[in-house]
């Protein structure tokens, strides 16, 4: 993400880098001591650390750190991705309202045959979280059901939860309307499409595997879901195809995310799931769940042009490309970045936002494919997010079904397998196209 906006040379300081060490004990180190990551708001460690960053800044006026702060929030790339965000939320939440979720699962589960349970069950995670494009709302919808089959069929509980939460992981990084791909690609500067394309060629084969695996693991195991009973209501799935299509094709996402919230207007009232009013209260609801990311990403954006601006960035890059000797290592130290601050923030999109600008000087640096960088860093922000136990996702997961995150934990072969894929392609240079 480009936040320059002064011709001032950038200095070479550690203490610039003290924001963001404040953030990291106020957010990280607070919630270790307390054994609770929702203790403080994300959006409170930001605000103070951006107040600190504005007082610390020096050779300039009061006003003119504000200012610079400003014009990082309101850099242009992160309004288009407010712009979306917000599209986003009400498309979600439209959609999910409309009943576009159930419909899903119900489609998915009635066309596998019975004995496909597991398959059929990280099948639906992966096309609802890549339709919806959050692993929270995937997990949020299927978890109850994993529940249920669990109860019915003697299945560990744990593992068919670790089931959903891995396909779930497997959207959330592919979808055209995560704010994850959405992060990742504006702050590399490359198209969402293209991004899929060398994400694909990383995740779908482990996907495959994994495809594989949970049959032999679960070929004994058959049952027969009341959801899968129902009567297919195709028509409520169109706005989620409706997205995979237009973006794969090329369509700008504002404009697909529009055309498609339309849709989600037109089934919803036609099929009488909500009136008018009712799908205006969807989408504002959808949107008023988007405020926090918002409010992140603005703070973040202007905390990291002080950052820039008082030198932390180049010392930082610096510091970790020392030893970095050619594409595969700054590919390595991308990912090592993200995973570092995925764990430091228990959030994939916060991590994404705060390295998105160093990876970029990276890729400037070493003439790394800007595609293949924006892929790293949403796998390897997902895979670290998939394996920590006080992630939102295990948190979500683990209060669904009444276990503890740890016991979910040991079962989470997608997150695994997806990391060691995503390794590899670094260390075999592949896919070679973008390498």
């Amino acid at each position: 993400m480009d936040t320059s906006t002064n011709t001032t040379p950038e200095k070479k300081s550690f203490f610039a880098l003290t924001p963001l060490i404040l953030f990291l004990l106020m957010y990280l180190g607070t919630s270790l001591i307390l054994n609770d990551f929702y203790k403080v708001p994300i959006t409170v460690a930001f605000l103070v650390s951006s107040l600190y960053a504005i007082a610390i800044t020096k050779g300039i006026s009061l006003k003119k750190r504000i200012e610079l702060f400003s014009q990082g929030a309101g850099n242009k790339t992160l309004l288009l991705m407010v712009w979306i965000f917000i599209l986003a939320g009400a498309f979600a939440q439209s959609a999910k309202d409309m009943g576009a979720v159930e419909a899903t699962v119900s489609a998915t589960l009635k066309v596998l045959p019975e004995s496909f349970l597991f398959p059929g069950l990280f099948l639906s995670a992966c096309f609802i979280s890549l339709s919806i494009g959050t692993s929270v709302g995937t997990i949020a919808a299927l978890v109850p059901m994993a529940v249920g089959i669990s109860d019915q069929t003697g299945v560990s509980l744990p593992l068919v939860v670790a089931i959903v939460v891995g396909g779930s992981f497997f959207g959330d990084n592919l979808s055209f309307i995560s704010d994850t791909t959405i992060i990742a690609t504006k702050s590399q500067d490359c198209l969402m499409k293209d991004k899929f394309k060398v994400n694909s060629y990383i995740v779908i084969p482990a996907a495959l595997i994994m495809m594989i695996c949970y049959y032999f693991l679960g070929r004994d195991v058959s049952f027969h879901s009341e959801i899968g009973t129902r009567t297919i209501d195709i028509i409520k799935i169109i706005p989620y195809l409706s997205v995979l299509i237009c973006a794969i094709i090329g369509m700008d996402v504002m404009i697909v995310l529009t055309i498609c919230i339309i849709l989600t207007g037109v089934i919803g009232i036609t099929s009488g799931s909500f009136d008018l009013f009712g799908w205006f209260a969807s989408m504002g609801e959808g949107i008023k769940g988007m405020s926090e990311l918002i409010m992140v990403t603005l703070l973040a954006g202007g905390m990291l042009e002080l950052l820039k601006y008082n030198g932390a960035l180049t010392y930082l890059t610096e510091k970790l490309t020392a030893k970095v000797k050619g594409k595969r290592g700054g590919e390595l130290c991308v990912a090592a970045m993200v995973m570092l601050s995925d764990i430091c923030t228990a959030n994939n999109t916060i991590a994404i936002i705060t390295v998105g600008p160093i990876a970029k000087e990276i890729s400037n640096q070493y003439k790394i494919d800007k595609r293949k960088v924006a892929s790293l860093l949403d796998t390897f922000s997902c895979f670290a997010q998939g394996l920590i136990p006080y992630g939102a996702q295990l948190l979500i997961a683990a209060g669904l079904s009444s276990i503890s995150p740890g016991e979910i934990f040991k079962y989470l072969y997608y997150p695994m397998l997806m990391g060691v894929v995503a390794l590899v392609s670094i260390l075999l240079r592949y896919p070679r196209k973008y390498s």
